[in-house]
């Protein structure tokens, strides 16, 4: 078997400096997601771990798809969306913080985000949740999330009855469904680079707007 402290990677790709990044951390990853997006990962690009804190103080992280990005208005942010009463909205509403982090493997990159979190209008939830394939929305009704379930069948079978019940009918968005917004306070980017000497290039932000700073890797 190999041995896991022996497995490494050399990072060749390319380079980040911080004279090329663009003033604004939201664009930036817009154009790194761009990126992503046109080099057809084998991975979903929109793919991100959320980080939050339990009621009690513990870490927690998943997995989550990111659902929208906003640059241009007051409130520049990263939208997802879940079941409000999920272990992670618990997580939430005691704690109002997270960390997102894309890893785009294939482009020896990261994308690092921490920010304060709001849920988004129920006018964008109402949006969004309209455009879903029907099995999403009816999905959304039938999966009490992070709940104890019997069986893989009660949930099934829930989901057969709702998919009768709507049938030729407007699914509605679930009281209990929405989405939150991160409105990021710091981002960082990490390109991979040989011999471990990786470049970070970290935005953080003050009352006078965005400071860009090198990090040593």
């Amino acid at each position: 078997m190999t041995s896991i402290a022996d497995l490494r990677r050399s990072y060749t790709l390319a380079g980040l400096s911080e004279i090329d990044v663009l003033a604004n951390p939201v664009q930036q990853f817009q154009r790194w997601f761009q990126e992503a997006l046109d080099a057809n990962l084998a991975s979903e690009a929109n793919a991100m771990t959320l980080a939050t804190v339990t009621p009690d103080g513990k870490p927690s992280a998943r997995i989550v798809l990111l659902k929208g990005v906003d640059e241009q208005s007051d409130k520049q942010g990263f939208v997802f969306y879940t079941n409000y009463e999920s272990q992670k909205a618990q997580d939430l509403a005691a704690h109002p913080q997270a960390c997102l982090l894309f890893h785009w493997a294939e482009l020896e990159r990261q994308v690092r985000i921490e920010g304060v979190v709001e849920k988004v209008s129920a006018e964008e939830t109402q949006a969004y949740f309209q455009t879903r394939p029907l099995e999403s929305r009816i999905g959304a009704w039938a999966s009490h999330q992070s709940t104890v379930l019997p069986s893989r069948a009660a949930l099934e079978t829930r989901f057969q009855e709702l998919l009768t019940e709507y049938e030729g009918k407007d699914v509605p968005v679930p009281p209990y469904w929405g989405g939150y917004r991160v409105l990021p306070e710091r981002m960082e980017f990490w390109q991979g680079r040989t011999g471990r000497l990786h470049d970070r290039i970290a935005y953080t932000h003050t009352a006078q707007g965005w400071r860009i700073e090198r990090l040593s890797p």
